[in-house]
C-alpha cells in the first residue's frame, strides 16, 4: 500500500501546483499503472520506462489491494521511447490519450483505438515511423498538436466525424500519406472546424486534398511542400483570402497570374 508519507507529500504538491498527480502507483502484468481517484477507483497507465515486450495490451480492469480499477485513459509519455513495441490495444475503458503516450515508438506498426477515445494527446504517436494505417473512431473531437507527427509511413488515415479540430502539424511529415478527406460528409462528415498550422506540412506524396464546408479555418503552411499535391477543393466556409493563401503556397507558378487567381478564388478549387 502506499504509505502516509508519500501521499501527504504528493498532496502538498497538489495544494502548491494545482496539478493532478496520481497518488499511487502499481504493476501489472508488467505494466505500470497510477491510480487516478480512489473514489471512483479509476486509473491511468504510467510511465513504463523498461517495458521489453513487443506487444501491450491493455485491460478495462486492473486489480490492486483488493479492489479492482478501471483504466480510463493512457498517462503522458506512457510508452516514451519504447522502439521495441510493435503493437498496442487500447481497451473501450479508456477515454484520452495523453501526450506522447507512444512518442518514438519507431517500432509500432498496429494499434486499435477504442470508440470510447474522445481526445488524442499532443505528440501522442510522434514518430512512429512503422505505423502504416490508423483508424480514429467516431468519439475523437480533437486530434492534438503533432499527434501524429513524422509518422513516416503512413498511408491511410479514417478521420470521424467527429473530429473538430486537426491541430497544428498533426500529421506533419508523413511523407507517405497519399489523399485526405477533410470535413467532407461522404467520408468524415462535416464537422471539422479548423485546420492548424503545418498540419499536412511536409506530406510530400498527398495527391488530393477535399475540404468541406465545416472548414472556417486552416492554418499557415497547412500543406507546405506538398511537393505532389494536384488537387485541392475547399469548401465555402474558408474565406477567400486564406483560400488564395493555400494556392500562393501551393504553386508558385500562379502566383502572378491574376486570370487563374480569379478563377480559382472564385470556385474555391485550387
Amino acid at each position: 500500500m502506499c504509505n502516509m508519507k508519500r501521499i501527504s507529500i504528493i498532496l502538498l504538491l497538489l495544494l502548491l501546483t494545482g496539478t493532478t498527480i496520481p497518488v499511487c502507483a502499481f504493476t501489472v502484468n508488467g505494466i505500470n499503472y497510477n491510480i487516478i481517484s480512489e473514489e471512483n477507483l479509476t486509473a491511468e497507465v504510467g510511465r513504463n520506462t523498461r517495458y521489453t515486450f513487443t506487444e501491450a495490451v491493455i485491460p478495462e480492469t486492473v486489480e490492486y489491494d483488493g479492489k479492482q480499477y478501471s483504466v480510463t485513459r493512457i498517462g503522458g509519455g506512457a510508452f516514451f521511447n519504447r522502439s521495441g513495441l510493435t503493437s498496442v490495444t487500447i481497451p473501450n475503458s479508456v477515454t484520452s490519450i495523453g501526450s506522447s503516450a507512444f512518442d518514438r515508438c519507431y517500432g509500432l506498426t498496429s494499434v486499435t483505438i477504442p470508440n470510447s477515445v474522445t481526445s488524442i494527446g499532443q505528440f501522442a504517436f510522434f514518430l512512429c515511423q512503422s505505423l502504416t494505417s490508423v483508424t480514429i473512431p467516431n468519439s475523437v473531437t480533437i486530434i492534438g498538436q503533432s499527434a501524429f507527427h513524422g509518422c513516416s509511413g503512413l498511408t491511410s488515415v479514417v478521420i470521424p466525424n467527429s473530429v473538430t479540430s486537426i491541430g497544428k502539424d498533426a500529421f506533419n511529415g508523413c511523407s507517405r500519406l497519399t489523399s485526405v478527406t477533410i470535413g467532407n460528409s461522404e467520408s468524415i462528415g462535416n464537422s471539422v472546424t479548423s485546420i492548424g498550422d503545418s498540419a499536412f506540412s511536409g506530406c510530400s506524396r498527398l495527391t488530393s486534398v477535399t475540404i468541406g464546408n465545416s472548414v472556417t479555418s486552416i492554418g499557415q503552411f497547412a500543406f507546405s511542400g506538398c511537393s505532389s499535391l494536384t488537387s485541392v477543393t475547399i469548401g465555402n466556409s474558408v474565406d477567400e483570402h486564406r483560400r488564395f493563401c493555400v494556392l500562393w503556397l501551393l504553386w508558385p507558378d500562379e502566383r502572378n497570374d491574376s486570370e487563374l487567381r480569379d478563377k480559382h478564388r472564385g470556385v474555391g478549387v485550387l
